[in-house]
């Protein structure tokens, strides 16, 4: 219940809008809508590419499209790289995949930033630091939101937002 999330003083929401199984989530559009409605002010959208499908271009286009045609107002695309069983063995595949992706949110002109840790970016593109000057969320569940656990990995020198907290259930939702 967004209205619940707000009234407990929450501003900001990421929403999946692309499933690994290789499709866009059906319910990114509305959760989104739902969450501005409910007056979150910062809403973004993460993909949770599928490498083994291919075309990374075109995963990001159908997540833009679908979420443009329904009115549903973003802040910014995170690509979501970890879970290694989801990736190819071949670690300049992987990085190959993400640059695809990484260009057609710069052709489209997306605000777009990377989701990951050293222990998923190392083994899935080997340590590339050809990535650096994307924005970096990592996770830390340390329930800690200051970066001072913070330690540089693919050449990221900082990172932009650290998930402090990881599954928790408020308002219902969780």
């Amino acid at each position: 219940d967004w209205e619940c999330l707000k009234g407990e003083g929450f501003e900001f929401a990421i929403v999946r809008a692309y499933q690994s199984t290789g499709r866009v989530d059906p319910n990114a559009a509305s959760t989104i809508i739902n969450a501005r409605n409910a007056g979150i002010e910062y809403v973004d959208a993460y993909l949770f590419p599928c490498s083994s499908c291919g075309n990374g271009a075109q995963q990001v286009k159908d997540t833009y499209d679908a979420l443009n045609s329904a009115g549903a107002q973003y802040g910014m695309f995170w690509l979501d790289i970890e879970g290694t069983q989801y990736w190819s063995s071949s670690t300049s595949s992987n990085v190959a995949f993400i640059q695809d992706m990484v260009d057609e949110c710069e052709s489209l002109g997306i605000n777009f930033g990377i989701y990951t840790s050293e222990s998923q970016w190392s083994p899935i593109t080997g340590g590339s630091s050809q990535f650096s000057g994307v924005s970096l969320w990592y996770p830390h569940y340390d329930s800690n939101p200051s970066f001072s656990d913070w330690s540089s990995f693919g050449s990221w020198s900082s990172p932009s937002i650290k998930q402090y907290e990881g599954d928790k259930t408020v308002c219902g939702v969780g």
